[in-house]
C-alpha cells in the first residue's frame, strides 16, 4: 500500500505541479492512514469500507488533531482513492459519498446498552480466556479507555480499595477514571484466576495477557472484539473506540455532564467531547423542555 502512495504522489506533483511542502503533508496523511489500515490487517484498499475510514478520523480527533487537520486527511485520502478508482486499481471508491467534514457532524459510531449487554454476554465460563476477555470487555466499556491505554494497564495502575484506574494517556498524560461495579468484579476475577494461568516465564506486569504471557498488541484487541461482536450476532462494525464512544453517550444520556465525561475521557478540548451531544439530541431536547422557561 505504501507503494501506491508513493506511485499517486508522483502522479499528482507532475499533473499539479505540487510543491515539496504539499507532497510532504499529503505523504504524511496518507502514511498515517495506511498505518493504521495496517494495524487492523487490512492489506489492501479494496477491503476499506466507509466506516474503517470513520473510526481512523475519530481515532486522529481522540489522539488530539485539530477538526481543520483531520479534514486535511480526509481529502487526502478522497483524491488518493479517485486516483486508485481511475486507474482501475480499486473496484470503487467509498468515499465518494463522504462529504468533507466539519468533524463534529461525523458522529462516532456507537452501540445501544441492548447491544453493549448482548457483547459483554459473548464470555462465557470460567476458564482463563473467558475471564480475561470478559475483564477486558467490562474495561472499555466500563471506564472508555483507548485501546492503546488498557493494551499498556499494569497492575499497579488498578486501585481497588479506592475504586479508580490510573490510565497513561497520549503524551504521556496520565488521568484518573472511576473504577467499579461489574468491571471491578470481572477483573477482580480474572486477575486471582485466570492471569495466573497465563503468566510465563519472563511475563511483566502487564494486566492483561495473551496465550503467550506477553501484552496484548493493538491489533490484537481489535481481533478480540470483533470477534466477540460477530459471536454477539450484531452488525455493526465495533471496535475499541466504539465502546469508548458508547460509554461517553451512555453517560451523557443517564444525564453525567460534559466536563465531567471530559475529564474521564482525557479531552484536552472540551469541544472535542461536545461531538456526544450530536448522538443523543432527543435528551437535549427534552432537557431543554424542562427547564427552560418559554419552552
Amino acid at each position: 500500500m505504501h507503494a501506491l502512495v508513493e506511485q499517486f504522489l508522483d502522479f499528482i506533483c507532475l499533473e499539479r505541479g505540487l510543491s515539496a511542502n504539499t507532497r510532504k503533508a499529503y505523504l504524511a496523511d496518507l502514511r498515517s492512514f495506511t498505518d493504521y489500515l495496517a494495524e487492523k490487517g487490512i492489506s489492501s484498499f479494496n477491503n476499506v469500507k466507509r466506516d474503517e475510514i470513520l473510526d481512523y478520523l475519530m481515532s486522529e480527533r481522540d489522539r488530539g488533531l485539530s477538526v481543520n487537520s483531520i479534514s486535511r486527511r480526509l481529502v487526502a485520502i478522497k483524491v488518493f482513492f479517485t486516483y486508485l478508482r481511475q486507474e482501475g486499481i480499486m473496484d470503487g471508491n467509498v468515499t465518494e459519498v463522504m462529504e468533507s467534514p466539519r468533524l463534529w457532524r461525523i458522529l462516532p459510531g456507537v452501540l445501544t446498552e441492548r447491544e453493549v449487554e448482548r457483547l459483554l454476554a459473548v464470555p462465557v465460563g470460567t476458564d482463563r480466556y473467558a475471564l480475561r476477555d470478559r475483564a477486558i470487555l467490562e474495561c472499555f466499556y466500563g471506564t472508555g479507555m483507548r485501546v492503546s491505554e488498557l493494551g499498556d494497564l499494569r497492575g499497579g495502575d488498578i486501585h481497588f480499595d479506592s475504586g479508580y484506574i490510573r490510565c497513561r494517556g497520549k503524551g504521556n498524560r496520565v488521568r484518573v477514571v472511576p473504577f467499579g461495579g461489574k468491571a471491578r468484579t470481572a477483573v477482580e476475577h480474572y486477575l486471582k484466576e485466570g492471569r495466573p494461568e497465563f503468566v510465563r516465564e519472563g511475563t511483566d506486569d502487564h494486566v492483561f495477557l495473551t496465550y503467550r504471557g506477553g501484552g496484548f498488541s493493538r491489533k490484537g484487541l481489535w481481533k478480540l472484539i470483533k470477534d466477540c461482536t460477530r459471536l454477539a450476532g450484531i452488525t455493526k462494525t465495533v471496535s475499541p473506540h466504539t465502546l469508548r464512544h458508547s460509554f461517553a453517550s451512555h453517560l451523557l444520556r443517564n444525564g453525567a455532564p460534559l466536563r465531567v465525561i471530559q475529564e474521564m475521557l482525557g479531552h484536552a478540548d472540551i469541544g472535542t467531547t461536545q461531538i456526544y451531544t450530536h448522538i443523543d439530541q432527543g435528551r437535549l431536547r427534552s432537557v431543554h423542555a424542562k427547564f427552560h422557561p418559554r419552552a
